[in-house]
């Protein structure tokens, strides 16, 4: 059994990376998350048959309310909710190695019985996955709008707090270390792991949350790698360490396209307030207003049209009103194409994933590098609801927030066109200097709706 149960996890070990590489492009992506799924169940399938597995009821109930409670969640959430039920469900699996950390304490009080090894993963676990789950239950209600998604924090003292909680975390695994057997001594890890999870992320803007969310998801399956290690589950091991580090990597990515380090976003970023500042707050100028039928002369008689969504383009979920009004222009000889930021939305993909459902070709979707040194011959750039990848201040404000953050260079276009609700800023709560430009006209409004008109508009031409 032991020899068919190591077969197995070799099969999902293979497939956890053959599905992983599927997820590097929009093509595979799908095909690539069904074979790592299958790889898991194959998992799941050889732990249940390890020798002296007990308990199938408790473990028949887990997996049904498991099911009950994902499979719903996950079929019903619209693409806008996507990120913070990816917060959610990174977090449960880091409050399931803290609770397992706990489980054995429980059973072998000060784990006397066991080898230094599993002590020191265990309560490796219990810090990390605690401040993981709970970090990414503020990074859940700071997206899902039920936390504020300014910075809250202590301003200077958040730093030195955050400090003293992890020293007293550390300090009460070394007390078990050192033989302590009492139960507080582990409940005081977890509780202390829990506010330092809060403290990290409360002060951290909604500008950043993608990167926190990536940085937790590390952290989940570093403290699960840490737990398969203690378990000596193989399984765990290396799963988690693929977590951990894909979770990693993609963090450093998301940081270097806001040209950030991740110990300033982990310090207190900015974002999430709603409000302009910074950059300008507008005071005496003004915007020039358009209509739809404007909107639809301009690109019908311009030669390349860009399109740059954002987080706006999601929740009006636009992208299919989007797709059919590039298909008209391109009917009338204009050059379409999709201009893609890293970080556009609030996960990367994301824009990637929603164009893509419309059925918009993959070679119309231009990352950032390839598509910024066409703005300057773009007779007209549609911004549909991006605000903070486009902002100017970013590369000519030496004093606003986000300067020296790559963004999509929209001002060099001939004409913009942007597509807004309103003139409240973006996550990075600062204002827009491109919203003022003279040559940007604004069409305020629902994005879906606005396209439709604007398409319609197109019809009559």
């Amino acid at each position: 059994m032991n020899t068919l149960v190591t077969a197995l996890y070799i099969v999902a070990f293979a497939l956890f990376i053959y599905g992983l590489m599927g997820l590097t492009g929009p093509k595979t992506a799908v095909n690539g998350n069904l074979i790592a799924a299958g790889g898991m169940v194959i998992a799941l399938v050889a732990t249940l048959l390890i020798p002296g597995v007990s308990n199938w009821v408790l473990i028949v109930i887990g997996i049904v309310i498991g099911t009950l409670l994902g499979v719903p969640s996950a079929r019903q959430v619209k693409m806008t909710a996507m990120p913070q039920m990816v917060a959610l469900f990174n977090g449960v699996g880091g409050g399931a190695v803290a609770l397992i950390a706990w489980v054995e304490f429980r059973e072998d009080p000060g784990y006397a019985s066991h080898p230094g090894y599993f002590v020191v993963a265990s309560l490796f676990s219990a810090i990390i996955g605690s401040v993981s789950f709970w970090g990414s239950l503020i990074a859940f209600g700071k997206l899902q709008e039920i936390v504020p998604g300014r910075p809250i924090g202590l301003g200077k003292a958040q730093s030195a707090l955050n400090l003293v909680l992890l020293v007293a975390a550390v300090v009460l695994a070394a007390v078990i270390g050192a033989g302590g057997t009492s139960q507080w001594l582990i409940v005081g890890i977890l509780l202390l792991a829990a506010v330092l999870g809060v403290m990290v992320v409360l002060p951290i803007g909604g500008a950043d949350m993608p990167v926190v969310i990536s940085l937790l998801n590390a952290f989940t399956g570093l403290s699960a790698a840490a737990t398969g290690l203690a378990l000596s589950n193989t399984a765990m091991i290396v799963a988690g360490m693929i977590v951990g580090a894909s979770g990693s990597i993609l963090t450093n990515l998301m940081a270097q396209a806001m040209n950030r380090s991740i110990p300033s976003i982990v310090a207190g970023g900015f974002g999430g307030s709603g409000t302009a500042v910074g950059g300008g707050a507008g005071g005496d100028r003004t915007v020039k207003s358009t209509s739809a039928a404007d909107a639809a002369i301009q690109m019908a008689y311009a030669e390349q049209v860009v399109v740059v969504p954002g987080y706006g383009m999601a929740v009006a979920q636009a992208q299919h009103a989007v797709k059919d009004m590039a298909k008209l222009l391109e009917a009338k000889g204009v050059t379409v194409k999709y201009a893609i930021h890293p970080v556009a939305g609030r996960m990367p993909g994301h824009m990637n994933v929603l164009l893509a459902e419309a059925d918009v070709p993959y070679d119309q979707l231009k990352e950032m590098d390839d598509i910024n040194g066409e703005f300057n011959r773009t007779d007209v750039a549609l911004v549909i609801g991006a605000n903070d990848v486009t902002n100017p201040a970013a590369r000519n404000d030496p004093s606003s927030p986000i300067h020296g953050m790559p963004i999509l260079n929209v001002d060099e276009s001939k004409n913009v066109i942007v597509l807004k609700r309103s003139m409240n800023s973006g996550f990075a709560g600062i204002d827009n200097p491109l919203f003022y430009d003279e040559k940007t006209s604004m069409l305020f409004g629902d994005a879906k709706k606005s396209v439709t008109e604007v398409t319609e508009e197109l019809k009559a031409l």
